[in-house]
């Protein structure tokens, strides 16, 4: 290394280039002692070294920057918090634990909102880059949904499943904001444009699953009918959790009439401030274990189940309140018939809540769901035989009133009770046919079906090889339906596209659901 800071060639390094060197570009130091340029080039190597170490503490920062707007974006804050809250924090707890040194050193990690923002973009699209170039050339399945959300905003959220290095792939496409109508047209063109600007192969897509609104549902004009038009091989699927929503919402009119006199008391109290206070605080005094009620609303599946089993536990304490209001329905939070029809219901709906949740969650498949929804449906059978030998302990609460005020239900209401069973087993019957069960049980086991007349002649006789096969009998004990149908696949790839076709599409449209919640949460009143 040179006076000069340049690092020289070896053929520079000769006396005579040396002395040529030092005269044409340092006149001023020659005939200098040699301990003068020992100390240069010592403090030359200091300077290249503080030099180096700013460059590398430079990096850190990034790097921290980088991270810390990654946690930002993870926990669904604003961005302003790492400039105002994460930052200043951190520099007093490195402050007072390092020393102030180290705290200030901290200054220079780039928190500022517009850098927070411009980082969570910049990794926004690298992971999204990266999602798309995995989703490329593989067949794929689309879960889609759309909702306004508290500023009035339309927003179509698209989540999408694949294979990729033998495992089921689960996760958000897209969310987008829906600047014109939100009819079928409207919807397939926001989608189209995505799958067109990503270079996504339509022809790749099996499987769609929407809700039954009409412009997602409908069979000529809505979302599901024009991707089809584009993906021949595409299979609608109608969310199970909402049919099996629909299936229990169809009640009778009696029962209908319980339900609207549970939604007016709850929003009588609920609705108003000082009423609700009141009655918490009159919950309080009568030792009650809840101090407040559910809101049900038609959108939220299990809120029905929870603010009616709510109201019959207070049941007490709601006519306690009503009675001093002197509301018109006080009378009928005493009246036996009234109870009995509101306990049947705060059981039953408890009981759909069940299977409701069990539907939920993430990599499920029509084959678990189809298996959940007809155990439910041989419950109902059982529940409405025990009701007509007039046996109610499979309602706890309605059975638990009866014996507490030594009753017998009358025949009317027992009939009626027996009447939106059946009309119960027959909603779920006509949402949930038999013979969309039947088309998968070759996929659920293949050592026991039938041949199905469908297969063309190498697909079946790769199914009897497959039924004969007793090495995959026995890891299909030990494995995933998913594993098991890939694997078997790399053997006998005839028979296992049909199997892995039904596995892939979505079977509800939860993470749709779950994504909307995401979203209310993200878009506040501040952050809009």
């Amino acid at each position: 290394m040179c006076i000069c800071l340049k690092v020289l060639a070896l053929e520079s390094m000769l006396p005579s280039k040396l002395k040529r060197h030092l005269e044409s570009l340092h006149p001023n130091v020659v005939g200098k002692p040699r301990e003068f340029f020992v100390r240069k080039v010592a403090e030359a190597k200091l300077q290249k070294s503080s030099f180096s170490k700013q460059t590398k503490m430079n990096s850190n920062a990034l790097l921290s920057s980088y991270q810390v707007a990654y946690l930002v974006a993870q926990s669904k804050k604003p961005h302003t918090i790492a400039e105002e809250l994460i930052l200043p924090a951190a520099v007093k707890m490195v402050t007072n634990m390092v020393g102030e040194d180290a705290g200030k050193q901290l200054l220079k990690v780039p928190l500022s909102n517009n850098t927070v923002s411009r980082r969570i973009n910049d990794m926004a699209e690298d992971i999204n880059d990266q999602f798309i170039c995995n989703l490329r050339g593989k067949d794929f399945a689309l879960q889609l949904d759309e909702a306004t959300d508290n500023h009035k905003d339309t927003h179509l959220i698209c989540y999408v499943r694949f294979v990729h290095e033998k495992q089921i792939v689960e996760d958000l496409l897209f969310c987008k904001e829906i600047k014109g109508g939100t009819t079928g047209q409207d919807l397939y063109v926001v989608v189209d444009d995505f799958m067109q600007q990503n270079q996504i192969d339509w022809e790749r897509c099996v499987g769609v699953c929407t809700d039954g609104g009409r412009s997602m549902a409908g069979c000529y004009q809505g979302l599901q009918a024009r991707i089809r038009s584009k993906a021949p091989n595409a299979v609608w699927t109608h969310c199970i959790i909402h049919r099996e929503a629909l299936a229990a919402g169809n009640l009778s009119e009696e029962l209908h009439g319980i339900l609207k006199i549970v939604i007016k008391v709850v929003n009588h109290i609920k609705t108003r401030p000082m009423k609700a206070r009141f009655f918490a605080k009159l919950c309080e005094d009568m030792g009650a274990d809840h101090s407040c009620l559910l809101f049900y609303s038609s959108s939220r599946w299990l809120s029905l189940g929870n603010s009616l089993l709510r109201v019959y536990e207070l049941r007490n304490e709601i006519y306690s309140y009503l009675h001093d209001d002197e509301h018109c329905f006080a009378d009928k939070f005493i009246d036996a018939d009234f109870l009995i029809q509101m306990g049947f219901l705060s059981d039953l709906f408890e009981k759909l809540n069940v299977p409701n949740k069990s539907l939920q969650g993430n990599n499920t498949n029509i084959l678990q769901l189809s298996a959940k929804v007809s155990a439910f449906k041989k419950k109902v059978i059982l529940w409405k035989s025990s009701v007509s030998k007039g046996d109610y302990k499979c309602f706890p609460s309605l059975d638990q009133f009866l014996q507490e005020n030594g009753m017998v239900l009358k025949e009317e209401l027992q009939t009626v009770f027996v009447l939106y069973l059946s009309q119960l087993r027959f909603y779920l019957d006509k949402y949930f046919p038999e013979d969309e069960v039947e088309l998968i049980k070759l996929v659920s086991n293949p050592f026991y079906a039938e041949i199905p007349q469908h297969l063309n002649n190498e697909e079946a006789e790769q199914l009897i090889d497959v039924a004969s096969d007793l090495a995959l009998k026995v890891r299909f004990q030990s494995q995933s339906l998913f594993e098991f149908w890939y694997q078997a696949g790399e053997e006998y790839p005839m028979i296992s596209k049909r199997p892995l076709r039904v596995l892939i599409p979505f079977a509800t449209s939860y993470l749709c659901e779950a994504g909307f919640s995401a979203v209310a949460v993200i878009k506040s009143k501040y952050r809009a």
